[in-house]
């Protein structure tokens, strides 16, 4: 973060360059493969066994429900330690140049707690046509509605 000069001093407060669309959407996405990638791998695994007398792919009714729990699982934890341990970043993030911060003091960390909070909150981003993920194209602060419930902002790396 840098500092900017006002008056006859200087701030102490952090002057934040927020992250734009498409760079968090870059980010999005590499997470998204980062996490998706390994729970297709073993959902294709749980639900698929080779059946009695099948001769080919026997699907198990019972995997749905286990691979939707893994997926929240993985996501959860993925999300709520990265974004919310020292550096504020997942993997794709950090590929990105952007990191989560505090809303009010500008810095990482906001804790695990609140970085799976912010993971839940998404899915509140997403109910009326990803309205809450589109917010940020006229928000001052760059924000989703996620941002937004969990206090924190996404900025460019300094």
């Amino acid at each position: 973060m840098s500092y900017q000069q006002q008056g006859y001093g200087y701030s102490y407060s952090p002057v934040a360059s927020y992250a734009g669309f498409w760079l968090r959407f870059l980010a999005a996405l590499l997470d998204g493969l980062i996490v998706g990638v390994p729970v297709f791998l073993v959902s294709a695994a749980l639900a698929s066994t080779n059946g009695p007398g099948s001769g080919g792919i026997f699907l198990n009714p019972a995997a749905g429900p286990l691979v939707n729990i893994l997926s929240i699982v993985a996501g959860m934890l993925y999300y709520g330690l990265l974004e919310g341990g020292p550096t504020g970043q997942t993997i794709g993030k950090r590929a990105c140049g952007i990191l989560v911060v505090d809303a009010d003091s500008g810095q990482p960390g906001i804790g695990t707690g609140r970085g799976i909070g912010r993971y839940f909150a998404r899915w509140l981003s997403q109910l009326v046509l990803y309205l809450g993920y589109l917010w940020m194209l006229w928000d001052p602060k760059k924000q989703t509605w996620h941002d937004k419930l969990a206090r924190t902002v996404v900025v460019k790396k300094p």
